[in-house]
């Protein structure tokens, strides 16, 4: 496995076409990967992975998760700094084996983690109807969709608790029957976007827009099943994989 990091460079209209669609952006992914081909069962195994982290207005930063080696010269030509990566050490992008991190998990261990992801739950609007797919629209509801006792359990991990001299409240909640998990857990939700977009060329139909509504995780977890986790940090967790959710990162918590 390979953990990949390349910079957009915004002032480009390469990379401006790139990021105003999720769909053109996982193409140009998965084009960085000679060997692999579209129709790869990718399931039950380790899978391509891709996330956007927006930091500021002239730093976008794309990341990839895959189980070889990406070759993203042609992003370094669309979207990227060509003239400075005319030299080989520096070919426009970063690219380093997980396996190192992957393998040292252990129980009990705590990190700091990153997720983009596609908050959703399943409605039925009248009886006798099939359920909908339908975002959460609200940072509460976003917030319990990841803190769901099943989701985290099957992810291999526990998000920390705040100390109680951290919270704002005693309890950390604003309501006991409808409880606001803001100040109980190490835990922030931030940069919701709204992603509608064509999914194929004919932009003229309204049943080929795709309408996708992500959020990112910000974070402290601790690691309760470290084969479970391995499993989150290759394969991603929730859905709209291909538009760039699902991509879970780890640092080491910093003091202080």
């Amino acid at each position: 496995m390979h953990l990949t990091r390349f910079r957009m460079n915004t002032a480009r209209p390469g990379a401006r076409r790139l990021l105003a669609s999720p769909q053109v952006l996982h193409a140009a992914v998965m084009a960085s990967f000679p060997h692999l081909l579209p129709t790869a069962d990718t399931t039950s195994g380790p899978r391509v992975l891709w996330r956007l982290d927006h930091n500021a207005r002239a730093e976008v930063l794309l990341y990839i998760v895959s189980p070889d080696r990406p070759d993203l010269t042609h992003l370094v030509e669309q979207a990227g700094w060509p003239a400075a990566a005319l030299d080989p050490e520096t070919p426009g992008w970063h690219t380093r084996p997980y396996a190192s991190l992957l393998d040292r998990l252990t129980t009990g261990e705590s990190w700091a983690f990153r997720l983009t992801a596609n908050p959703i739950h399943h409605i039925r609007r009248k009886d006798g109807e099939p359920t909908k797919a339908t975002a959460h629209i609200t940072p509460n509801h976003q917030m319990g969709w990841l803190l769901k006792s099943e989701r985290q359990e099957r992810a291999g991990f526990r998000i920390n608790e705040k100390p109680h001299d951290q919270r704002l409240l005693p309890a950390g909640t604003t309501h006991r029957q409808h409880p606001h998990h803001g100040d109980r857990y190490a835990l922030t939700v931030r940069d919701e976007r709204t992603l509608t977009f064509a999914k194929n060329r004919d932009t003229r139909s309204p049943r080929n827009q795709v309408k996708v509504v992500t959020v990112t995780y910000d974070g402290h977890l601790t690691v309760t099943d470290p084969d479970a986790l391995r499993r989150t940090l290759t394969q991603g967790i929730g859905k709209a994989k291909a538009y760039g959710c699902g991509l879970m990162t780890l640092a080491p918590i910093s003091a202080g």
